[in-house]
């Protein structure tokens, strides 16, 4: 009877929250009356279920994870980024924004309803082991990824360091699917990492975007600056899985001295706009961003913020194309709501949703030769990834070497190594003789 009463009430709660924040969305118009009661109609059929199971089903069951079940439930039917989060894995989310988390060390996200990454971090498990943007992870230990949703993923993929946990991936090129079998460490998340390249270059790659970001960046362009005047510059955001939208508005700026770097526009149509301020150091050389089908959402701004302005070429191939804002709401319980609630548009106007950034000279990654290998490993190593440029020294810093040809001869290993780096490079150096010609006529 208690059990009964209490079902009770939590639905009468459930329902009177309902009503109220539907008349509040809605305002006072006359079709207020009439969707509320169909609302309300829906919300009694809730109810019958809910006691119904509480009265007849084969065992005791717990009415908040009823409701918690039936509100996972409305907001997965949504969209793949909109997730409801218990409290517990509300504290891991909170954990996750301070820098770093246990894990294998992979971006992931629903795509075409199949669990998919969207990129592994770099210097990671994951990373290391082979794995690539755009595997679809269909089995997780023994358990099928099918309709599972991504907090669920997370939570099984995760656990203590030095455990392991085996993803079996289906890969686009590949008959069969391949398992990887990854030990679990803390995964670091170092935002910026820079060093310079031949002919006056600098190279500045940016893994994701978290809340130093662009005070990482400035430091690092402060560095280059002082120890060489920049030529042109490189901007890798490869694997990029996004981040922060505060922290790719100050990226873009960091580069622009006008104009509109990102449009947001929400259900009403209301639109944000953030533009770019004048900037306090002159950077006017010119600039490549090099993307590929791991540059999701922050990066994508970037991108398109760059190539919209006409401040930089982009180089590489079409971006994963995520152009939705997620707001994180906390609830009373200690749960949270994350909810889409908006689109990024660039500033052409164009919607990065589904279609992502194209790159305006279009190099696809070709993985260098490889030595032989044994029989059994069938992955890329890390050496063939794209981003393996950032497998840096420990700590993810570039360190200053007493011996300045090894130096020099690791750097050009990492250009021969990767054709999009060695294509960005030849590009700026052809860009910076043709700007010393143009000068010396106008000089003439």
């Amino acid at each position: 009877m208690f059990k009964t009463k209490r079902t009770q009430c939590l639905y009468e709660a459930l329902l009177f929250i309902v009503i109220i924040s539907f008349l509040i969305i809605s305002g006072s118009s006359q079709n207020v009356v009439a969707d509320t009661e169909e609302v309300y109609k829906n919300i009694e059929v809730f109810s019958e279920v809910l006691r119904k199971v509480e009265k007849n089903y084969v065992e005791d069951t717990d009415a908040k994870a009823l409701i918690h079940g039936a509100i996972k439930g409305m907001v997965e039917t949504l969209d793949p980024h909109s997730s409801f989060i218990t409290a517990e894995d509300y504290k891991e989310l909170m954990i996750e924004t301070k820098g770093s988390f246990p894990g294998v060390g992979i971006v992931i996200t629903v795509k075409n309803k199949v669990l998919t990454v969207v990129s592994p971090i770099e210097g990671t498990p994951a990373y290391e082991a082979g794995m690539k943007a755009g595997d679809q992870i269909i089995m997780i230990g023994d358990k099928s990824t099918k309709d599972i949703s991504i907090r669920e993923a997370v939570k099984l993929i995760r656990g203590p360091k030095g455990t392991k946990v085996k993803l079996t991936v289906r890969r686009k090129g590949l008959e069969k699917p391949i398992d990887f079998v990854i030990t679990r460490d803390v995964i670091p998340i170092k935002s910026v990492r820079s060093f310079s390249l031949p002919s006056g270059l600098g190279y500045i790659r940016i893994s994701n975007f978290q809340s130093n970001t662009g005070e990482d960046l400035a430091k690092a362009l402060k560095k280059m600056d002082k120890d060489e005047a920049l030529k042109g510059l490189i901007l890798d955001l490869r694997n990029n899985p996004g981040g922060l939208l505060s922290q790719a508005v100050k990226v873009s700026d960091a580069f622009l001295d006008s104009g509109v770097i990102v449009s947001i526009k929400s259900r009403d149509q209301r639109e944000q706009k953030s533009v770019a301020h004048k900037a306090t150091e002159s950077r006017k050389y010119p600039m490549i961003v090099l993307v590929n089908e791991g540059s999701a959402s922050a990066s994508e701004i970037v991108a398109g913020a760059l190539q919209d302005n006409k401040r930089a070429l982009i180089l590489g191939t079409t971006t994963f194309g995520k152009g939705s804002v997620q707001t994180l709401f906390p609830l009373s319980d200690g749960s949270g709501l994350r909810l889409t609630t908006a689109l990024y548009y660039t500033p052409s106007g164009s919607s990065i949703q589904a279609s992502g950034i194209e790159p305006d000279i279009k190099v696809a990654f070709v993985p260098p030769a490889k030595k032989p290998v044994a029989k059994e490993r069938s992955v890329i190593r890390e050496r063939d990834l794209e981003g393996h440029l950032e497998n840096d020294t420990p700590g993810g810093e570039e360190e200053e070497s007493g011996d300045v040809s090894d130096e020099r001869s690791d750097i050009q290993k990492r250009i021969a190594n990767d054709n999009q780096l060695s294509r960005a490079i030849q590009i700026l150096q052809s860009w910076n003789i043709f700007s010393t010609i143009e000068s010396r006529q106008g000089a003439e």
